[in-house]
């Protein structure tokens, strides 16, 4: 048996329902963060499954995938950094109890 589109699409769909969830659901800043790479994990998956089966001689999924790469690095670098900051004057990383906006 062999995989087709539609085998990766669903492992796409579940792998971004469960960040999704996890990122609503959750209250841990780092937890959420992880979440979201997930998500981005299942846009890649997306992106190189249309790559290789709608246009097999271009690499444009692959490009495209790299970029999200790139992203998501930056994302968890900047918001791991937020998170440290945070954690050093509250001592505490719940997203309910961040209300560094409201003063």
């Amino acid at each position: 048996m062999s995989l087709g589109l539609e085998h990766y699409l669903v492992l796409s769909a579940v792998l971004f329902s469960i960040g999704l969830y996890g990122a609503l659901a959750k209250r841990n800043a780092v937890i959420i963060l992880m979440c979201i790479e997930l998500m981005l994990v299942a846009v890649n998956i997306t992106l190189i499954a249309f790559s290789r089966y709608i246009v097999p001689a271009e690499l444009t999924g692959q490009i495209f995938a790299i970029f999200v790469i790139v992203v998501a690095a930056a994302e968890a670098a900047v918001g791991l950094a937020i998170i440290l900051a945070i954690y050093r004057n509250r001592q505490d990383i719940d997203v309910t109890k961040i209300n560094l906006m409201k003063w």
